[in-house]
């Protein structure tokens, strides 16, 4: 597969691009797990009834549902057109590539894995990395070969 030319958009190197970043990066993530945890309620109903057809094997869904739709989620909204979740596009945000190239369904559901298992392990310190970097970048940017820019700052084709 190639990349046409217009595919390829680099993030700015400007610092007011990544200016108040971090902070509005918090906000979105508290809106969009608002928005996760009001999409599980539907989901939890479905495996509830997918349980009852399959006698029992749908409900082995249920450990693990959160985690899937959240998946879904964020694999549909940053991975597609907007390059940004809906909290994200809220507080003016959008994901972009240090590579030029978009992110795609699989990129921001290991983007959100890898935030999960950095978060498992360093929780106070996920954050306080941001406030060292130049671009407001955490690790699992720094792991991925993400940044996090201001949507004025970064033009959607």
């Amino acid at each position: 597969m190639t990349i046409s030319h217009d595919d390829v958009r680099f993030p700015s190197t400007d610092w007011r691009a990544y200016r108040g970043v971090l902070s509005r990066r918090v906000i979105a993530f508290c809106v969009d797990y608002l928005f996760v945890a009001l999409l599980w309620i539907p989901a939890a109903v479905v495996v509830f009834f997918l349980g009852i057809l399959t006698l029992g094997f749908g409900f082995l869904l249920y450990p693990a549902l959160f985690a899937i739709v959240a998946m879904l989620y964020f694999g549909i909204t940053v991975g597609g057109r907007a390059q940004a979740s809906p909290g994200m596009a809220m507080m003016g945000l959008a994901i972009a590539r240090t590579d030029g190239r978009p992110m795609d369904f699989m990129t921001a559901i290991v983007h959100l894995v890898i935030f999960w298992i950095a978060n498992a392990f360093l929780t106070p310190f996920i954050v306080l990395i941001g406030l060292f970097t130049d671009r407001g970048r955490l690790l699992h940017d720094f792991l991925i070969g993400t940044v996090t820019v201001r949507r004025d700052s970064y033009p959607l084709r």
